[in-house]
């Protein structure tokens, strides 16, 4: 897998996922709005300041509230190529891998917004080129680091022959 490089944007803990993308959006199936609309209740500038590879990193919790696959998938197309957390709610963390989003679990790892960080997907290594330190993630498992080289879990079952189409 490849390396992500991006700007960081920091966030504290229990991001809920009404806070990712507002419910009122959520009812269309235009993905361009999801990401119009991504983190503008918590940081109304944020859409602004975003750029394609940047690094979402929050503290604990993140992506709790409702199970809906549209918080990591608004993440993704608005141009997050990653997420750092100390602990996601497991079923974000669950959608983000099915979507194709990477997600890293970090323990307390000074990021500050505007570092410049790169992620290697396939380690778990991360580095704050800021600050010149870099931090090992919790391990993935190797089933999910697939379905993420895949681009998803859609895409995974249908490279390994395990997709059915009525």
């Amino acid at each position: 897998m490849k390396l992500q490089n991006g700007t960081a944007h920091v966030y504290g803990d229990n991001i809920d996922t009404d806070a990712i993308i507002p419910g009122k959006y959520t009812k269309t199936l235009n993905l361009e709005t999801f990401a119009a609309h991504v983190l503008e209740d918590l940081d109304p500038g944020f859409r602004n300041r975003l750029k394609k590879g940047d690094i979402l990193v929050a503290g604990d919790n993140f992506g709790c509230g409702s199970s809906r696959e549209q918080a990591p998938l608004a993440l993704k197309v608005a141009g997050i190529s990653a997420v750092l957390s100390r602990y996601f709610a497991r079923i974000f963390f669950r959608n983000a891998i099915n979507i194709g989003l990477p997600v890293f679990e970090i323990s307390d790892f000074a990021i500050h917004t505007n570092d410049d960080i790169t992620i290697d997907i396939a380690s778990g290594s991360i580095t704050n080129h800021s600050t010149s330190k870099t931090c090992q993630s919790n391990p993935m498992p190797k089933v999910m680091m697939d379905i993420l080289e895949a681009g998803g879990l859609v895409s995974y079952l249908k490279k390994n022959n395990d997709y059915i189409v009525d």
